[in-house]
């Protein structure tokens, strides 16, 4: 259930299921069996519509992990990367999550807000993310270093000023670090608690020690290392943080912008307060969500029932 290209994704065309079931129904358990294959194909075709990437650019694909002989991938099997990578909900809730976080810092915001499509077009940006990271989770080592060089080429052309006159690089390494380290910290978070939450301490420090490959060649520096050099870098940077209009407009358009079709809106939906969830409380309260105690344990229910059910359709 890696996040990976539809066309790397063997899922049967609807129709076609349809056709066979029709042929092989005969009482209510082929029925209920006949319906939920459908069912099936129907939530796993929608998961990979959002990753369709018949436009991109070939640097941007990434080959079925089958394909790539394990000595040319950058992430061997076994990496604990490729297992917290590998699950399309605690990656939606804890990729969103990170965007929030990451927001409140003034000029990365400022990076978004001059010089990319995030407005206009949030599916394609959330689209081109989820292949970046499955290009250098998955892929080999040429493809991820390429996608890691693409992105690199992007940075060093956004630059400019903050409203009071101080310069900002995307390139920066102590920004490249901040994104790095509320990123990974999401998305560990969010597998944590949707999908192993007995995980160990280990596993946990392991997975930051992975992903500092990603952070060293993407210029950050400090590179963390584990969970507590990450939670070392957000807590250094917190007295920078900011939750200005611009930044709550940006906000508003990640927690309720229209979703791709109607059968992901409640998904979307709860996928959104999850991720408002997940984000420590001073950040929750930076960003004015409420801290909605009672509601807390219907949205991590349904959230885990989302999660199993998109495995279920995926496996």
């Amino acid at each position: 259930m890696r996040i990976q290209p539809p066309s790397d994704l063997a899922v049967a065309p609807v129709a076609r299921a349809a056709d066979d079931n029709r042929a092989t129904l005969g009482g209510p358990y082929s029925l209920a069996s006949s319906v939920a294959k459908l069912a099936k194909e129907a939530v796993a075709a929608q998961v990979i519509a959002f990753f369709d990437e018949k436009s991109s650019s070939p640097e941007t694909r990434v080959r079925h992990p089958t394909r790539v002989q394990s000595k040319e991938r950058l992430f061997p099997p076994g990496a604990v990367v490729r297992r917290v990578h590998g699950d399309v909900t605690t990656m939606m809730v804890g990729g969103i999550s990170g965007l929030l976080l990451q927001m409140l810092h003034p000029a990365v915001l400022a990076g978004v807000w001059d010089h990319s499509s995030f407005r206009t077009d949030l599916q394609g940006r959330l689209r081109r993310t989820a292949r970046f990271i499955a290009v250098t989770t998955y892929g080999s080592k040429l493809e991820a270093e390429a996608a890691i060089a693409r992105v690199r080429r992007i940075h060093e052309k956004v630059r400019g000023e903050l409203a009071d006159g101080v310069p900002y690089a995307a390139s920066d390494p102590s920004l490249l670090a901040w994104v790095h380290a509320t990123e990974t910290t999401s998305f560990l978070n969010a597998w944590v608690r949707y999908a192993e939450p007995r995980m160990s301490a280990a596993d946990q420090d392991r997975y930051f020690a992975e992903m500092a490959y990603i952070a060293g060649a993407l210029g950050a520096d400090p590179v963390t290392r584990s969970r507590r050099e990450a939670r070392d870098v957000i807590e250094a940077m917190r007295p920078r943080l900011v939750c200005d209009a611009r930044a709550r407009q940006v906000g508003r358009l990640v927690l309720y912008g229209p979703p791709p079709n109607w059968i992901a809106a409640p998904v979307q939906a709860l996928g959104m307060h999850a991720a408002m969830d997940l984000l420590p409380d001073w950040a929750r309260r930076m960003h004015g969500f409420s801290n909605p105690r009672l509601a807390r344990p219907i949205i991590r229910a349904g959230t885990l029932g989302v999660a199993r059910s998109l495995r279920w359709a995926l496996q």
